[in-house]
């Protein structure tokens, strides 16, 4: 695996939503099929425009994914709309955002 195969920055933009969802798992699960998948991937957040509670479920089913595989998954710059959420629901220390 070559050196910049170890690390990635993946950024989301537009909605993440129940109408969304199956594209986004779709287009996550081809990702996570890649034979050069890094041994770290960062979510970056900033460009997404609306959230529900559907965005939560799949921040979950993402750390699942990469606990099953032995990969380092981190979610930067999470709306403050999907952190509330994710309080709401009581998983807040399991989507919390990485601290640089």
């Amino acid at each position: 695996m070559s050196e910049g195969a170890q690390a990635e920055v993946l950024a989301l933009e537009g909605a993440l939503s129940f109408e969304t969802l199956p594209r986004v798992l779709e287009e996550s699960r081809a990702y996570s099929a890649r034979p050069d998948l890094p041994e770290r991937l960062t979510i970056d957040f900033s460009a997404i425009t609306e959230v529900d509670s559907s965005a939560v479920a799949l921040l979950l089913e993402w750390r699942r994914e990469a606990a099953r595989r032995g990969k380092g998954l981190y979610f930067v710059n999470l709306p403050a709309n999907l952190l509330s959420l994710a309080e709401l629901y009581g998983v807040t220390g399991l989507i919390q955002p990485c601290r640089a």
